[in-house]
């Protein structure tokens, strides 16, 4: 008798648990040279200022270990390479070796360098000590992870006692007209714009749809509670287009 395979969401199609990995590597291929102008396309703009935000609650000082996983284009690594100085040390990585290439390139234009180790990681298997991070990120990286919760109990497994986590992602409008507004924007525009901008319509009609397959606000509260996570709360970023999710351990 043969084994259905597991399957998960890639957009909104269903596929095999095994293909998800490779069709979102082959998406992020695709955006690797246009990141920075997709981010801006999905956000207009403002996802520097939610970054910008998420530094701010990071509780990082002179000193620290960080992990940045899913760095993509290196904007938050880079604030915390300053912040962290000689003494410290920030993890740059990423599953997708395109993506690690470009956030290398935008420290190296920073004028970084001594203090930030690259490391091509896959989320859900981390390959460091528990208990060894004071502080841990991932910045619009969670949604495209195929098994969610394993990434989590990672996140705290490799956390230090007394560190915090931080989840960046696209999340739920709170009003329901914004909401729909939203909906339209992106669905109707944004694919638009990746097939005037860059020729690739497909890429930016996953990303869209990977954004409602997130888990909601309070949905990934309860994740990150079960991961063993402590006092999580969440900030809702533009009425709940983004949210940004903070789990410390104790």
């Amino acid at each position: 008798m043969s084994m259905s395979s597991e399957k998960t969401h890639f957009g909104f199609k269903e596929v095999d648990t095994l293909e998800k990995q490779s069709l979102v590597g082959d998406v992020f291929r695709n955006v690797a040279e246009n990141y920075d102008l997709m981010n801006d396309a999905m956000s207009l703009g403002v996802h520097r200022a939610w970054k910008l935000f998420a530094f701010a609650q990071s509780g990082v000082k002179a000193g620290h270990l960080v992990l940045d996983l899913a760095a993509g284009s290196a904007d938050l690594a880079i604030k915390f390479a300053k912040k962290v100085g000689a003494d410290g040390r920030v993890f740059v990585t990423d599953i997708n070796a395109d993506m690690l290439e470009q956030g290398r390139r935008r420290i190296a234009d920073a004028g970084l360098a001594g203090n930030i180790e690259y490391c091509l990681v896959n989320a859900e298997q981390l390959p460091f000590e528990s208990n060894c991070f004071d502080c841990i990120t991932i910045s619009f990286g969670l949604r495209n992870v195929t098994h969610k919760d394993h990434a989590l109990a990672e996140m705290q497994r490799c956390l230090k006692p007394g560190g915090r986590a931080l989840v960046l992602e696209f999340s739920q409008p709170t009003n329901e007209a914004f909401r729909r507004v939203y909906d339209a924007y992106s669905f109707n525009v944004i694919p638009r714009l990746g097939e005037l901008l860059v020729k690739d319509r497909d890429s930016y009609q996953y990303l869209v749809e990977s954004i409602r397959q997130h888990p909601p606000q309070e949905e990934l509260k309860n994740m990150m509670e079960e991961a063993g996570f402590d006092r999580v709360r969440y900030h809702n970023l533009t009425g709940g287009i983004v949210a940004l999710h903070i789990g410390f351990k104790y």
